[in-house]
């Protein structure tokens, strides 16, 4: 088997290739659509919705205890405090676009962001 050297133009090719990926990464990123409204589910049940554009901090209580703690600051929803013995709601990264979701599976919690104009992408059956 001979030697593969990589010649100037597959460098360049490879330089390209790279810069498309790159630009597609960022117009799906930076230009997905924002979220409208922040809604906080406990049981399937919605217990609150408030808007992305507010800052405030909602507990979520169940049985009369607290659960969880949701705060709502800079456009961008984290889950600050559970009482779940694994916190992978709280180390779950700030959500801010419409469609994301944290999850808290012992407290049967549900944080999403819903907008106006979402559209679906394919039809169950």
């Amino acid at each position: 088997m001979k030697n593969l050297k990589l010649k100037k133009g597959d460098i360049v090719l490879i330089i390209c290739v790279f810069c498309i990926a790159a630009l597609i990464f960022c117009a799906v990123y930076f230009l997905s659509p924002q979220g409208y409204t922040v809604k906080i589910e406990v049981d399937s049940e919605t217990v609150a919705a408030f808007s992305l554009n507010e800052n405030r901090t909602y507990t979520v209580k169940k049985d009369g205890k607290v659960t969880n703690v949701v705060e709502i600051k800079d456009k961008k929803v984290s889950v600050t405090a559970a009482d779940c013995p694994d916190k992978i709601c709280v180390k779950h990264r700030e959500i801010s676009k419409s469609g994301e979701s944290i999850i808290c599976l012992p407290n049967r919690v549900v944080v999403s962001i819903e907008g106006e104009n979402e559209e679906v992408d394919g039809v169950a059956r």
